[in-house]
């Protein structure tokens, strides 16, 4: 018998269903090849948003193709967009499409790995290199990853904690919002107001929006560990769809502890980098819903690989997304491709020169669900010309402090 090649083996054992989809792909991938591509350059462009920075970074290739990634981080954007110009010297001249290959030369070779610096940086670039395969291929990211596990994408709203910011979202179509409730008022944390306020709020909203909204609250990270057990045990019964970041990740001892004394559901994991970060609190089941971050976690295959994780240890996903419609698109490819990705955060910027930067935008909404990319790539392009009108300004985060003057999380 004369032997098969490997794209000859493909087509029988796939059988003849599939063989008109497999020559389609053998077809894309031999086009991308025929356009020989190599990288010429890397930029990267800082973009002031009023109480935020945003941090792109575009890489350019021989053939006019370029690829847009993000890697916001807040606090350390001008360090960040030095980070991923790092990674200049190796990335230029290298097929674009060689992305497993690049993901693990960028976090592997320089030794020094993880963290919020190094991963954002990674994730910007990883972001980019998709989104060149996918406008060398003229398909969405997500179709390269397995194609869809659904037939659209349910969204949470970023929304303030007032009951009429939640019936607000509720009338869009939303079905789901998130606010934090933790009260902290001029930046000072009193621990017993912070948690009797927040559940109060809390119950007016759960009264307003009725039994079948979901709520979400995000703790982020502000309490001790004596106030979460507290926020927690007194909302049981008002059936919060997750408490986000109610312990820090230093220990996941102090999550575990939690987890042992309330019944709430819990979710974490937007400081969280890679898979590795990832596995431990998901085979322990510490939490109900795990929230990598695309623009942070290593980006779209990472974030595809924990949601395998998740999958694997029956945890719904529930990506963090804070910040531009480049993460939102990236975030939704994943989903589109992952069975345990759930639920979807999205916090939409509505300026109008917000829009011009992302040349109209690319994210469809329809009562409170996105629908499934269909441009090829990644589906958004930035406007250098209007991100260079709005460049980096430094922003003052919050110092929350306790009574003694103490430093307190946030």
């Amino acid at each position: 018998m004369t032997p098969m090649n490997r794209r000859q083996f493909l087509y029988t054992a796939a059988g003849p269903f599939a063989a008109p989809w497999l020559a389609h792909l053998h077809g894309a991938s031999e086009k991308a090849r025929a356009l020989n591509l190599k990288i010429t350059d890397l930029k990267t462009f800082t973009v002031n948003v009023g109480s935020v920075n945003w941090v792109f970074c575009k890489v350019y290739t021989n053939q006019g193709l370029t690829g847009l990634g993000e890697g916001s981080i807040t606090s350390k954007e001008a360090t960040l967009a030095q980070a991923i110009l790092e990674h200049h010297r190796y990335l230029v001249g290298k097929d674009p499409t060689d992305i497993e290959l690049h993901w693990q030369a960028m976090f592997r070779y320089p030794r020094w790995r993880g963290g919020p610096i190094l991963n954002s940086a990674i994730s910007a670039v990883e972001i980019a290199l998709w989104d060149i395969l996918g406008k060398a291929l003229g398909m969405p990211i997500y179709k390269l990853m397995g194609g869809a596990a659904r037939q659209r994408i349910r969204l949470y709203k970023d929304v303030g904690s007032t009951v009429d910011a939640f019936l607000k979202a509720k009338q869009e179509g939303y079905t789901a919002a998130k606010s934090g409730f933790i009260r902290v008022d001029n930046d000072l944390v009193l621990p017993n107001f912070a948690v009797r306020e927040g559940a109060l709020r809390l119950a007016e909203v759960r009264k307003a929006v009725g039994e079948d909204f979901d709520i979400c609250i995000d703790a982020h990270g502000k309490l001790t560990t004596a106030m979460a057990i507290d926020f927690c045990t007194r909302i049981e019964e008002l059936r919060p769809m997750f408490v986000e970041e109610p312990t820090q990740l230093e220990d996941l001892g102090e999550l575990e502890l939690l987890r042992q004394k309330t019944k709430v559901p819990l979710a974490t994991g937007e400081r969280s980098f890679t898979k590795y970060g990832f596995a431990d609190f998901c085979s322990r089941h510490l939490v109900n819903y795990v929230q990598p971050d695309v623009c942070h976690a290593g980006g779209i295959l990472e974030m595809k690989k924990i949601g395998v994780i998740a999958e694997t240890y029956r945890i719904e996903m529930a990506p963090h997304n804070p910040q531009s419609e480049v993460s939102t698109l990236a975030s939704l490819h994943v989903d589109a491709t992952t069975p345990a990705c759930t639920i979807q955060e999205y916090n939409p910027n509505t300026q109008p020169w917000v829009t011009d930067l992302f040349q109209g935008g690319a994210v469809r909404v329809n009562n409170g669900f996105a629908e499934l990319p269909d441009r090829a790539g990644l589906g958004v392009d930035l406007d250098e010309k209007v991100a260079a009108a709005h460049p980096y300004k430094p922003v003052t985060r919050p110092k929350y402090v306790f009574s003694d003057g103490g430093v307190a999380d946030h």
